[in-house]
């Protein structure tokens, strides 16, 4: 493994280091959405029973220690449930808007990674291209067959390995995304409910 590696030459590093950080990423992610969805079950029947006694002191203890997009946004909610419906809502969705970055963690760079590990892998391909050219050019017939099969395993680890990276990396990418929507969209029901609890229109 390590041979082929070698083989791919010096851009090989970046695509490595492009491939331990996308899996660092979607490890963690991962493990977030899954705490996520965890914690915010347990805080919206916890919050039923307490805003049913409007106990807001109880609430906002729940709030501060579960610690998720949704938490933020009801404490905020509960600080400032003695406002006009209006001005309630506006200072709620402002809250929503500045929580949804936390969801959104790192999936640009993901993103990113995905793009310049292909294009390492082509780079890799038209400079180990460019080698194996050379090395025609420079010799009659067929020139150095070592170094002619060096260029080209050149050429192909690094495609192979640019794409090794890109592709998962992208799959996620876009999976999180999704699911990164879907989370708003659960997130704006969610809190839209504590709210018509807060200001009475909803028992």
């Amino acid at each position: 493994m390590f041979s082929l590696i070698k083989s791919g030459g010096i851009l090989m590093i970046p695509i490595i280091l492009c491939g331990i950080a996308a899996t660092y990423i979607i490890i963690e992610r991962l493990l977030y959405f899954k705490n996520l969805r965890k914690n915010d079950s347990l805080l919206k029947l916890q919050l039923n029973a307490v805003l049913l006694k409007k106990d807001y002191e109880a609430a906002t203890a729940l709030c501060v220690a579960c610690e998720t997009p949704f938490s933020q946004v009801v404490q905020k909610a509960i600080s400032v449930r003695n406002l006009e419906d209006k001005y309630l809502k506006e200072i709620v969705e402002t809250e929503m808007e500045a929580v949804i970055p936390q969801y959104e963690h790192c999936l640009t760079l993901l993103g990113t990674i995905a793009n310049i590990s292909t294009l390492l892998g082509l780079f890799g391909t038209v400079t180990g291209n460019i080698k194996a050219f050379g090395v025609l050019g420079a010799g009659a017939s067929m020139g150095n067959p070592a170094v002619l099969a060096g260029a080209i395993a050149e050429a192909l680890v690094t495609t192979a390995a640019g794409l090794f990276v890109a592709i998962p990396s992208m799959i996620f990418s876009n999976y999180f995304t999704r699911l990164v929507n879907k989370e708003i969209v659960i997130l704006e029901s969610s809190v839209t409910e504590v709210v018509l609890k807060l200001t009475g229109h909803l028992l």
